[in-house]
């Protein structure tokens, strides 16, 4: 999710062109920030709600021409309707798109300000859709392969979905029409990597208790829904690095299981011996740092949504290791029995996976 300050720059993007030449100066990004930040920290309106808040704000005060602002937000547009965006594209947060797609499951909405809640699927791939009821769409068919025209790409950590809002526009197709989506892709990526950085907020989390919600709860109190006292989930969001790229992973509480030994319960047990939630997160690190795995599942975003992981049986170190062994046994003055950058490889997983991740 964006910080305050990179909303407040990408609306002086959207509005700075629409302003009259007497509000310019009213408008420029610190005084966007502060707004955001008033509305934040101050109303308590949802991180998720505050661009579209904000940005109403900012019209009807600066009395900016809505018609024109809108058309001027679509005429960017990604796809046509002759020539929809991949939902493997839909990748920028905000952006307008045009895609076709076949409505793959309904899901049960959890509140009756959602119409209809699922999953839709291309030749690419597989994003969730979200059609709200004020909007008053039709009634999207299961199987059925719709155009959908102006619905808005949204990000969440590091999850992407559509919105169906008022000025979409839905072109239902036949079944046998050229236009009919067949087979339906998945997305799966393989990346083999050192595991190399623990991200923050893995470990033990809360999540949200609505039902149509998974935001981690932060401080008791979750963005969308606010006070809450949460449930606990485990898991893991990770970086691998293969020495030319680097690939953020997360890995669910079953795939934490596996890698670290570590299920949910055993998590919790752990945190309650210490009464500190954050040190699950420091045994997992401890135990993945430095260890090579090959994992395969959907990009979502920035991640890669682990659904397969298994571990190399060859430990692999990072170009200049050894050197960097080399460098340590001599400023520490060690010339204890037998160890020598050229055996250093035959240690215990703990002692050198602070070199590898430093060395790397």
């Amino acid at each position: 999710m964006n910080t305050l300050r990179e909303d407040a720059q990408l609306l002086h993007e959207q509005v700075a062109p629409h302003l009259p030449d007497d509000r310019e100066s009213d408008y420029g990004i610190d005084a966007l920030e502060t707004l955001f930040d008033s509305y934040v920290n101050t109303y308590r309106v949802p991180r998720t709600a505050a661009f579209d808040s904000v940005r109403n704000h900012v019209l009807k005060e600066a009395q900016v021409d809505a018609e024109a602002f809108w058309a001027s937000l679509r005429s960017g547009d990604q796809g046509t309707t002759d020539d929809p965006l991949p939902l493997a594209e839909c990748t920028t947060d905000g952006a307008w798109v045009t895609v076709r797609a076949k409505i793959v499951e309904h899901w049960d909405p959890r509140e009756d300000s959602i119409h209809q809640v699922g999953l839709i699927g291309d030749e690419s791939g597989r994003l969730k859709f979200v059609a709200w009821a004020k909007s008053n769409p039709p009634i999207l068919k299961e199987g059925t392969t719709y155009t959908f025209k102006d619905v808005v790409v949204d990000e969440y950590d590091g999850n992407y979905s559509l919105k169906i809002n008022s000025r979409s526009e839905i072109i239902e197709h036949a079944a046998d029409s050229p236009e009919a989506v067949g087979s339906v892709g998945t997305m799966t990526t393989v990346y083999d990597g050192v595991f190399v950085a623990m991200q923050s907020q893995s470990g033990l989390i809360k999540r949200c208790t609505d039902p149509e919600c998974t935001r981690v709860i932060q401080q008791g109190e979750c963005s969308e829904h606010g006070p809450n006292g949460g449930e606990f989930d485990l898991r893991i969001k990770g970086v691998l690095d293969d020495g030319e790229s680097v690939q953020e992973c997360l890995f669910t509480a079953g795939l934490t299981e596996v890698v670290t030994g570590i299920d949910l319960e055993e998590a919790k047990q752990i945190a309650s011996d210490a009464l500190d939630i954050s040190v699950v997160e420091r045994r997992l690190t401890e135990l993945l740092i430095g260890r090579r795995y090959t994992v395969e599942g959907p990009i979502l975003g920035r991640y890669l949504l682990v659904d397969d992981v298994s571990e190399s049986p060859n430990r692999t170190f990072a170009q200049g290791y050894h050197d960097v062994v080399d460098d340590l046994l001599s400023e520490y003055g060690y010339d204890g029995p037998g160890l020598t950058a050229e055996n250093i490889e035959d240690l215990p997983e703990t002692y050198d996976a602070p070199v590898a991740a430093g060395g790397n």
